[in-house]
């Protein structure tokens, strides 16, 4: 019976291998540390080799470190494999775009959703069933129950194409059911806040995207001439990022800029009291909205948030910087006209801007 014999190789063969195999160790460190500018994101990497991840991403987490320190640390992390160096602090995970927004770097682009709405939601049933019609616009009011019968007939002047959002100070809330509007508005209640800070905590940019224009009204006004549709006609008609309604200029003691005039929809500016304005195109004269009943753009209002601070009480001041958040209109005309020269135009628009 044949006896199986093994292949030995012969000790010079081994010898070979172990010494080729050294040599190649050493040539790779030495070609290693001769590319110090190397940049990591110009690596094509075999996708066999490692899994799949942005080299772009990773270079930028550790851009405090030096590409030879980079070189340095995998050289010297012997026995750890270049995933686990490169995922140790994502438990693994694939990193797939660094477009995505912050802290969604793990996600694969189709499931990330960056924006919201207030649209509220069945229980149960198709998704495309919660809403008979999508509201367009959003008012918001900050209130006590003393003010409710005010504030529901301010509410009488919205259609379903706005959303109702309540902001209580004073934590009654169940007793607004007594209006059948109120049964389908959201609530929301912190105890002796104003609308500022709700609006900050409540009204980010991303979670009133789904809305074309945000009021954020006081509950003590008048509305017995308001009408929102026509409101949003007009401002849809004369591009108006921030503004307000006109007030009864027979009523109450306001700015002349927000009083109402009689011969024109819209006014942007006006004339105060003599010596009041030393820039006639600046507040309180032009470009002002006072924050007792504000309407914002979506556009203007992811401005106007980043502007409020987090211990913003009453507001006061706001309504004069505000502007900064629209585009001057007509800026270098303006000042043109008025005999400037380039110079001090382009100051000016540094001011203003």
């Amino acid at each position: 019976m044949p006896v199986p014999i093994r292949s030995i190789r012969k000790p010079s063969e081994m010898t070979k291998l172990f010494m080729t195999t050294l040599l190649g160790i050493l040539f790779g460190f030495f070609l290693g540390i001769s590319l110090p500018t190397l940049s990591l994101s110009k690596l094509n990497l075999p996708t066999g080799l490692l899994p799949s991840f942005d080299i772009t991403y990773m270079e930028d987490k550790f851009s405090g470190l030096s590409p030879q320190a980079l070189l340095n640390a995998l050289s010297s992390l012997r026995g750890h494999s270049i995933h686990s160096l490169l995922f140790h602090r994502y438990n693994g995970t694939k990193i797939w775009l660094n477009e995505n927004p912050r802290g969604a770097e793990r996600l694969p682009p189709g499931i990330v959703t960056s924006e919201s709405d207030l649209f509220l939601r069945r229980l149960w049933g198709m998704p495309d069933e919660d809403l008979a019609v999508q509201p367009k616009y959003l008012v918001t009011f900050t209130v006590g129950y003393e003010q409710r019968k005010n504030v529901d007939a301010a509410v009488q002047k919205f259609s379903e194409n706005f959303t109702i959002l309540l902001f209580h100070y004073d934590g009654r809330v169940t007793e607004w059911d007594e209006f059948e509007w109120s049964k389908r508005a959201i609530h929301v209640s912190a105890p002796k806040q104003t609308k500022w800070w709700f609006a900050k905590r409540f009204l980010h940019p991303d979670i009133v995207a789904a809305y074309d224009y945000i009021f954020m009204w006081d509950e003590d006004l008048g509305v017995d001439h308001f009408d929102g549709e026509e409101y949003i006609r007009l401002v849809r008609k004369y591009g108006l990022d921030i503004s307000q309604p006109a007030l009864d200029p027979e009523k109450g003691t306001t700015w002349a800029m927000t009083k109402k005039r009689y011969d024109t929809e819209v006014h942007k500016h006006t004339e105060e009291k003599p010596g009041w304005c030393k820039e006639p195109y600046w507040p309180p004269c032009a470009a002002f909205v006072e924050i007792m009943a504000p309407v914002f753009s979506r556009e203007a209002w992811r401005c106007v948030w980043h502007m409020i601070q987090n211990d913003l009480v009453h507001g006061w001041g706001l309504d004069f910087t505000m502007r900064k958040c629209i585009e001057v209109w007509n800026i270098r005309e303006r000042e043109s006209a008025m005999g400037r020269g380039e110079e001090e135009v382009s100051n000016r628009m540094e001011d203003v801007l």
